[in-house]
């Protein structure tokens, strides 16, 4: 029976309820911080952004971060929150003074939402704003004010001081801050701020260069030609090119990274194919000047709009009230300050326009096999098993689009006590026939040759990049032996060397599957590691008897429900310096063998063979 809809259905939220209860609106996700893009980095952002908008105006040269597990303590040397208006500004929203241009201008933050949505989602939190030998505290928890101290003498610096830690109702239990993570975001801050130095826990992270330092740090492998670096007015780029596929982008919007890139990134990317085509005098394809591009962009504008509260994408069209549009300013630039640079720089235009063609004579060998390759995966996938799909994919109108998920397993014993138990409506199988290639150091074209690593492409749909990417996870899922982490890594240098966009916007994970299962004739308990196993068998007590899983073929379907469903372990693949990858594949995947034998050798341990009970 449907439920009454009446007056009585219809509810008003104060802000404060309506942050918690709704906390994707303000922050994107929860997460409990395995990824860079969970709330609990988010709330750093939005903390540290404040003290940015400080620095910018001209207010406080130092940032300082402190950061255990879980709680996070930023103090900036700015001017320091106005001391009657500090419970308003960290509590109740829509409360700034970001809403014209005079106290700040082309700042972050905007609308008065960010702090607030902190203070909200913050099990504890407290702000303290010293002004001119004046001082103030406040402490919230869960929002909610609980103490509000005097105006009191001080002889600190003036300056925000801002303290909390992230409620573990919202981001779980096991939430938790992890270094890598706070440190790539602090050094974007550095190269984006020249003169400002930030530390985290006492480590400094400041930078002289800019951009070009964010790119050197960021690289993956050698660059073809020493980095290009323009600046102007509002505007700095830094760039180069690579010998890796795709197109790499960092871009920022007055000091935010936004990953999603936005109207800046897409006038660049226009601006760059026509700055070449008309310095070259040649019709160059845009893809074909943009394959393996490495580029930093950063621009600053006034009263900028971006497409979420969490501003990972901009959605300004102009610079400012009345200025030009961001695709005439940058086009500008870069026609200018680019093609200006080639005429005096010949030797690294020269590398361009023989990276270039080098790109189009690939492309143009790769389209005369694409065609042969395609018809194959289409008769190939009549007649054969490999993809058991799923109903949703990513993308799709449905709220839980965002779970479609495939499985990559290997062998059809896997496969099938997987695709006996999955949810049909978001989880998909690909079934690998044994080890697949070894693609390092092979051009794009083996994945058209090989066809098993071409059905995977075409399953995914990643060929023209990940806008139409089809799973929100990829999911590698092998046997805990030799053979698996053999396969596995196979398949991570695959996705590494030819998309590692899936890689670095976390789409890639590794399955993790018990090693034990510990039961007696009661319970039944599974365990992914020794010192669980341990633990299970203290509390079974001695009538208990133990299996060890050495294979995903070897658990029974009716198990495999309870490590695929709402209880599923997933280990993100996020290779955080991946910068470094060509080193590392070279060295794992390459032919070194006498080295990779050495470091085996030297490394080897050897654990006492388990005894099953």
């Amino acid at each position: 029976m449907a439920s009454n809809y009446t007056e009585a259905s219809i509810k008003t939220l104060s802000s404060l309820e309506h942050i918690r209860l709704r906390p994707g609106m303000y922050i994107g996700r929860l997460g409990n911080g395995a990824h860079a893009e969970d709330g609990i980095y988010v709330l750093l952002k939005e903390t540290v952004d404040n003290c940015i908008d400080e620095f910018t105006m001209g207010f406080g040269k130092k940032i300082e971060v402190e950061v255990e597990e879980r709680s996070v303590r930023v103090r900036d040397y700015g001017r320091g929150i106005p001391l009657g208006k500090l419970v308003d500004c960290v509590s109740i929203i829509n409360t700034g003074a970001k809403y014209d241009s005079e106290t700040f201008q082309k700042a972050v933050g905007l609308n008065g939402v960010g702090q607030k949505a902190v203070n909200a989602l913050a099990l504890s939190y407290r702000a303290q704003a010293i002004r001119e030998g004046d001082t103030k505290v406040v402490e919230f928890e869960k929002g909610r004010l609980k103490s509000e101290s005097k105006v009191t003498k001080t002889t600190e610096r003036n300056g925000t001081f801002i303290e909390f830690t992230p409620d573990e109702a919202l981001f779980g239990k096991d939430f938790r801050f992890r270094a890598e993570f706070i440190e790539d975001m602090l050094w974007n801050y550095a190269f984006l701020n020249r003169g400002l130095t930030l530390t985290l826990n006492g480590k400094p992270f400041r930078s002289q260069n800019g951009l070009k330092d964010l790119l050197t740090k960021e690289l993956n492998g050698e660059p073809l030609y020493p980095i290009i670096h323009l600046e102007g007015d509002d505007i700095e780029i830094a760039m180069t090119h690579g010998n890796h596929y795709g197109e790499e982008y960092w871009s920022f919007v007055n000091g935010q990274h936004t990953t999603m890139g936005g109207t800046h990134l897409a006038a660049f990317r226009e601006a760059l194919v026509a700055t070449v085509r008309n310095h070259f005098k040649k019709d160059y394809d845009a893809a074909d000047i943009r394959q393996s591009i490495d580029a930093a962009v950063s621009v600053r504008v006034q009263e900028p709009v971006f497409e979420s509260q969490t501003k990972t994408k901009l959605g300004s069209t102009e610079i400012g009230p009345g200025g030009p549009s961001l695709k005439e300013f940058v086009g500008k630039f870069m026609q200018q300050a680019l093609d200006t640079f080639l005429h005096k720089n010949r030797e690294v235009a020269e590398i361009i326009k023989g990276k270039i063609e080098q790109n189009e004579e690939e492309r143009k060998e790769l389209a005369g096999i694409r065609n042969i390759a395609k018809e194959r995966a289409k008769k190939a996938s009549l007649h054969n098993r490999k993809l058991r799909d799923c109903r949703l994919h990513l993308g799709d109108r449905n709220p839980r689009a965002e779970e479609s998920t495939l499985f990559i397993v290997e062998g059809d014993s896997a496969a099938g006590s997987l695709t006996s138990t999955r949810d049909v409506q978001t989880q998909a199988v690909f079934a690998l026939k044994g080890k697949p290639l070894n693609t390092f150091g092979l051009t794009k074209k083996i994945i058209y040759e090989n066809e098993e690593f071409h059905l995977l492409q075409s399953a995914l749909n990643i060929e023209d990049g990940l806008d139409g990417l089809r799973y929100n996870r990829i999911v590698i899922a092998t046997d805990a032996d030799v053979d698996g982490m053999h396969i596995r890594l196979l398949l991570i240098s695959f996705f590494l060397q030819y998309f590692p966009d899936v890689i670095r916007n976390n789409h890639l994970y590794i399955l993790q599957t018990p090693l034990f299962r510990v039961r007696n004739k009661k319970v039944t308990q599974y365990c992914y590691s020794e010192q669980e196993k341990q633990a299970a068998m203290a509390r079974l007590g001695a009538s208990h008897e133990i299996t060890r899983f050495k294979g995903l073929g070897e658990i029974s379907a009716g198990e495999f429900k309870d490590f695929i469903g709402e209880n599923i372990r997933l280990d993100p693949v996020n290779l955080h310096h991946l910068y470094s990858s060509d080193e590392l594949l070279t060295f794992f995947m390459g032919k070194n063998t006498p080295e990779r034998q050495e470091f085996i050798i030297d490394n080897l341990r050897v654990e006492k063979d388990l005894i099953e009970v």
